[in-house]
């Protein structure tokens, strides 16, 4: 069964925030909340965890994961931009937005775009996950919770519990979670391109 963390969603309990790290130090998959729906997030190197993440949504090789990151600097050490983007980027963040940039070599090839080498990263507002990722100290290789049959990702932290109970080590609870998905702006051709509008305001990179 799934351990189940109530953590404060503004002003996170330093003992469950360690818990939760010391969980994905030992290769935990966990599914926790974020600014746009719950999320089930491993540390970049596990070595189960990706797979984990295809099993429970029904994924093949080609999916694309995000790294869920805690600041610009942080950031700046798995993607390249340009002086556009980084303007662009930076004035974004922390916010509801994945943005697809070219990867560096710090990306494991596995989770990089195949023919593009991109890969989608985030910086998350939310207190809880900004406490996660302090003391983690480096990014979660994360993916959206979107079911098979599911429009949308949830929000109620039981229900997570109950649908994912033997097939995640902990469900994160922390307040309630934002409701849309990420806006997702590419910039792999230099240029950004609104690919998906979501929870943030796209009009920005029009």
């Amino acid at each position: 069964m799934a351990r189940f963390v109530e953590v404060h969603p503004q002003d996170p309990q330093p003992r469950a925030v360690g818990q939760l790290v010391a969980l994905l130090r030992e290769d935990a998959l966990i599914a926790y909340p974020t600014d746009s729906g719950y999320a089930l997030g491993c540390r970049l190197d596990s070595r189960t965890g990706a797979d984990r993440i295809r099993r429970v949504r029904h994924l093949d090789d080609r999916h694309h994961f995000t790294l869920v990151c805690l600041d610009f600097a942080q950031l700046g050490q798995f993607v390249h931009l340009d002086n556009a983007a980084f303007r662009a980027v930076k004035a974004a963040t922390p916010g509801p937005y994945t943005f697809v940039l070219p990867a560096t070599r710090e990306v494991p090839k596995r989770f990089a775009h195949a023919k593009k080498k991109t890969v989608g990263v985030r910086i998350p507002g939310t207190p809880f996950v900004r406490a996660l990722l302090g003391e983690l100290g480096e990014p979660l290789l994360s993916s959206t919770l979107l079911l098979p049959g599911w429009e949308r990702p949830p929000t109620d932290s039981w229900t997570v519990k109950e649908e994912l109970d033997h097939v995640v080590d902990a469900v994160v609870d922390a307040g309630e979670p934002g409701s849309e998905p990420t806006t997702v702006v590419d910039f792999s051709d230099g240029a950004p391109e609104v690919v998906r509008v979501g929870a943030g305001d796209p009009s920005r990179f029009a």
